[in-house]
């Protein structure tokens, strides 16, 4: 079942965030997910907000301090390092590896993942309809009728697809767009789930590993948008029985869901790492109480399981 909160999702209805028409490369924007982050129900704002009422001042200078690190600009560079003819039955055509790295530092997680020009090219389609006039003056490589696969081709269109994405990160409507996000994170993250309802749970997991990094680069603005690939990463480490590995990974998952009760994924995580706690002999007390509080605010029937929430993602 798909669902309108997260990027990717076929139920997202995004992007993030849209460019006025005045500022073509770096338009003030007001965000959505500001400052309840992340592309998710309206009802999250409001339980944000419910629930930073109960914090001290303190708490609440702490928490705004932390978010403001998590909505800093991520600069990431785009390099096309590669190209490899692929025939098929009844095609041929080139698949060109993207790598992207984060500037300014030593990244140990490099994103490499591969597209064909046909994939770039609904890109560009795709966000003609959302930004027409932002997107006036970018570059886009033209297709031919022949020589596609000539090597001097092949060079000539490497170049002008890597400074295609510069130009499109250099937007931040764009950059933030479900379109561009996208375009880098889904194909691999439609497999990853997939392997998952499958039980191919090694295999989700390699796939996970190195789209996660990437995804929280490209969606540092709303955290709760890696929520359900991380939440992925701990049922398949769980049923791998990896405990120790799983519950690191829902660390992650509900230190992006600070100060978020009211977001789908807040309970059904908290009861799954309040029984990894229980078997790992860490504190679960303190995080099932947690879980006790938010359902004392928000009361349910009976809801999904982690596993039952991350196996309706990407299913279409």
């Amino acid at each position: 079942m798909a669902h309108p909160e997260h990027p990717g999702s076929p139920g997202w209805t995004g992007p993030i965030t849209q460019c006025p028409a005045k500022n073509k490369q770096e338009a003030l924007t007001t965000d959505p997910d500001l400052p309840s982050s992340g592309p998710g129900e309206h009802s999250d704002a409001h339980s944000s907000q419910s629930s930073n009422s109960n914090m001290t001042t303190r708490e609440l200078q702490a928490y705004w301090q932390n978010e403001k690190g998590r909505w800093k600009h991520v600069k990431l560079l785009f390099e096309i390092s590669s190209a490899r003819i692929e025939e098929r039955t009844i095609s041929k055509f080139v698949m060109y590896q993207i790598v992207v790295i984060q500037t300014g530092s030593f990244d140990s997680n490099k994103a490499v993942l591969e597209r064909r020009y046909s994939d770039f090219e609904k890109l560009q389609k795709s966000l003609l309809k959302t930004f027409r006039e932002e997107m006036e003056d970018v570059v886009f490589p033209k297709k031919h009728l022949t020589g596609n696969f000539s090597q001097e081709m092949i060079c000539q269109r490497k170049l002008a697809l890597k400074e295609y994405l510069g130009q499109l990160y250099a937007m931040r409507c764009v950059r933030r767009s479900r379109e561009f996000v996208d375009f880098l994170t889904r194909p691999e993250l439609r497999e990853a789930f997939g392997c998952l309802r499958a039980g191919q749970y090694p295999r989700a997991l390699e796939l996970l590993v190195r789209v996660v990094p990437l995804q929280e680069k490209l969606t540092a603005h709303c955290p709760t948008a890696v929520v359900p690939a991380l939440c992925a990463m701990l049922v398949c480490h769980r049923d791998l029985e990896r405990p120790a590995e799983a519950f690191a990974a829902g660390e992650r998952a509900l230190r992006c869901l600070q100060a978020r009760e009211g977001h789908r994924y807040y309970a059904p995580l908290l009861d799954a790492m309040v029984r990894l706690a229980y078997v790992l002999g860490k504190d679960f007390v303190s995080l099932q109480g947690r879980l006790e509080e938010s359902q004392l605010r928000k009361p349910t029937h009976r809801g999904f399981t982690l596993k039952e929430l991350t196996v309706r993602e990407y299913l279409s």
